[in-house]
């Protein structure tokens, strides 16, 4: 829940960065800082081990190109729905990624997802660990929260996705010496609370792939950074694409986690709405080998009373502002967490409403930690979340921003610090959350309304 910022500059990185997204008419573009929210890319260093290493001989040598030179490669970007600059690129990243496992044949690794995984992490790292068998390796996916919402539960639970739940006493009892380095699937560390016993063993981080805006500098031997992306998803299919792996329908293992994926590219997308063109590609090829009935079980997950109850009280508690709906709903569970942004869902659905913010205080019994939660959503297209939360709350006394966002979504998680903590008084409790609350919206209704107009209550 600690948001953390361990990633440092390593100069013998793989920075395959979005700024040459598989998408894009551009030219490559000249490399960049790797401080900059977007990477520049399509680099790597020639010192990496990974990219020295060769293509042949290896444990899963790339498949014959269905064309040659550039003719070749015309036909496979119009097959995947990109330009040929845009197909070369995820080419390198593909082999690129190829040569770094070929560089760790028959180790164990560790997938690292954030503490409240989505189905975009989910089966991202369920694909990495099938394309990394062929290699010999072993790969643990763990997360070190929960999972929350029934979707994400349906998921686990009727794939069988192999993710394992390790949190509190587990957590700080965690053997990584059994491990010869992790890997960060939708996220770059700072959300997960994994990093600390990480970074104290000194594991090293061997591939990050995500679909965020850059967290930091980075330390890792692969990086695949696509912030214009819409869904990890979505570039793992590519890898899938690109021959990294070869899914057989006639795999169980195959058949789920392409079904994953296909959830994670949809859940991403906001049930495809906001897909790009890569992402339908993505989601038709993967439309060989899902299962339609499974992924339809998934998302028939009913929602549990404890999320009922959430979004009844933002319901009860919002204000309405120049067709902001904002909403505190005090104190919540750790594992109820995820029914923050489902309440947010649920309000920016209301008439003449187009963004919705719920956010309240979640208490980790575990750790006896609160921390400030909360979810923006909106379908306004002027609006963009990332710019609003970050204008709203800022950042920490290191420079790390409190939350940030991606078209029509975003979120924030604000630690207590000195004031976390339970409290059995229910006087001082209900104080915390006054304060807390009128800081929340006053921070918000600078932005909603500068001219401080009066504010509506429903």
């Amino acid at each position: 829940m600690q948001q953390l910022n361990s990633l440092k500059p390593y100069d013998g990185s793989l920075l395959m960065s979005e700024s040459a997204t598989v998408d894009s008419e551009r030219e490559l573009p000249k490399a960049e800082s790797p401080k900059s929210a977007d990477h520049a890319a399509g680099t790597v260093s020639p010192r990496s081990p990974a990219l020295n290493s060769s293509a042949a001989g290896g444990a899963n040598p790339a498949p014959p190109a269905t064309g040659s030179g550039d003719s070749g490669r015309e036909t496979r970007a119009a097959q995947n729905g990109l330009t040929p600059q845009g197909w070369r690129v995820t080419e390198q990243r593909t082999e690129a990624l190829r040569r770094l496992l070929e560089q760790h044949q028959g180790e164990r690794h560790l997938i690292l997802l954030q503490d409240f995984p989505d189905p975009d992490a989910l089966s991202g790292a369920w694909a990495y660990r099938l394309i990394s068998e062929q290699f010999g390796i072993t790969c643990d996916i763990v997360y070190a929260g929960t999972l929350s919402h029934q979707e994400n539960i349906a998921l686990v639970r009727l794939t069988g996705l192999p993710a394992q739940r390790c949190s509190g006493q587990a957590l700080k009892e965690k053997d990584l010496s059994q491990y010869q380095g992790c890997v960060l699937i939708d996220n770059q560390g700072t959300t997960t609370q994994f990093m600390p016993l990480v970074q104290q063993a000194g594991l090293p981080i061997l591939a990050v792939i995500d679909h965020h805006t850059s967290q930091g500098e980075l330390k890792a031997e692969f990086v695949d950074l696509r912030p214009q992306t819409r869904a990890t998803a979505t570039i793992f299919t590519q890898y899938l694409q690109a021959g990294l792996l070869k899914l057989d329908s006639s795999n169980t293992d195959h058949i789920k986690c392409a079904t994953a994926l296909m959830h994670g590219i949809r859940s991403d997308t906001n049930r495809l709405m906001q897909a790009q063109e890569e992402d339908f590609l993505a989601a038709g090829y993967l439309s060989r080998y899902y299962d339609s009935q499974l992924l339809n079980s998934v998302l028939q997950a009913s929602r549990s009373k404890r999320v009922m109850d959430v979004i009844e009280r933002s319901l009860r508690n919002r204000v309405l502002q120049n067709n902001f709906s904002i909403a505190g709903v005090g104190y919540l569970r750790y594992d109820d967490r995820d029914a923050i942004p489902q309440a947010a869902d649920f309000l920016v659905t209301e008439e003449n409403v187009h963004t919705a913010v719920v956010y309240g205080i979640v208490h980790d019994e575990d750790e006896d930690l609160e921390v400030v939660i909360g979810s923006l959503r909106t379908n306004k297209i002027t609006l963009d979340p990332d710019e609003f939360i970050k204008e709203a709350f800022g950042q920490d006394t290191h420079g790390r921003f409190f939350g940030g966002g991606r078209s029509m979504a975003g979120g924030f998680e604000i630690p207590m610090g000195f004031l976390s903590g339970f409290n059995e008084n229910a006087e001082y409790t209900r104080m915390k959350w006054e304060v807390y609350d009128a800081q929340i919206k006053q921070k918000l209704y600078r932005l909603v309304n500068p001219e401080n107009g009066m504010i509506r209550t429903v």
